[in-house]
């Protein structure tokens, strides 16, 4: 099985995520994330996409790595494909109801891609292969969805500290 698509939206009701992971053969795993669990994802996906080879240039400053990050999330976002609706299931493995995720963990596969792991406190998972792509893809649903929230929670990327932030109102030199 590979990952065919993922979703993400509030569930008011809830005031969960309800994270929609499709594989290609049509299996459907739901997994509810609590705004706990958003803050400790984002922290492991921000760690996922520090770590890419591509930010860990030998002799780079962190802020020319967080700049590299800021750079590597636009090109990957422009490759993405957020239009496509999204496909319905044909079975649901580990059941109907949403695995409330209570643990997650991190590593690579042997291809070298991100592997997110997502598991209820007891029972079955799920693991996720995230090319840099998907990876910086999956981010920008999870801001997003946050944002669709209302949670005040701010899921922002590191960006380098020599980017000016912008001016308010106009100045006038004398």
């Amino acid at each position: 099985m590979r990952l065919h698509q993922l979703k993400l939206e509030f569930n008011a009701e809830q005031d969960r995520l309800i994270l929609h992971v499709l594989t290609d053969d049509g299996a459907e795993i739901l997994l509810w994330l609590t705004r706990r669990c958003v803050k400790l994802l984002w922290t492991a996906l921000v760690k996922m996409l520090q770590a890419s080879p591509n930010v860990q240039l030998q002799g780079a400053t962190p802020e020319a790595r967080n700049a590299l990050v800021g750079m590597q999330h636009e090109k990957a976002l422009q490759g993405a494909d957020f239009s496509k609706p999204y496909q319905e299931a044909r079975e649901r493995p580990l059941g109907v109801d949403p695995i409330l995720v209570g643990k997650i963990q991190t590593g690579r596969d042997a291809n070298g891609n991100n592997v997110l792991t997502l598991l209820p406190l007891k029972g079955q998972g799920v693991n996720i292969a995230l090319d840099e792509t998907l990876l910086h893809s999956f981010c920008k649903l999870l801001q997003n969805a946050v944002t669709r929230a209302e949670w005040d929670i701010k899921l922002d990327l590191p960006q380098s500290p020599l980017a000016a932030p912008p001016v308010e109102g106009a100045r006038t030199l004398n």
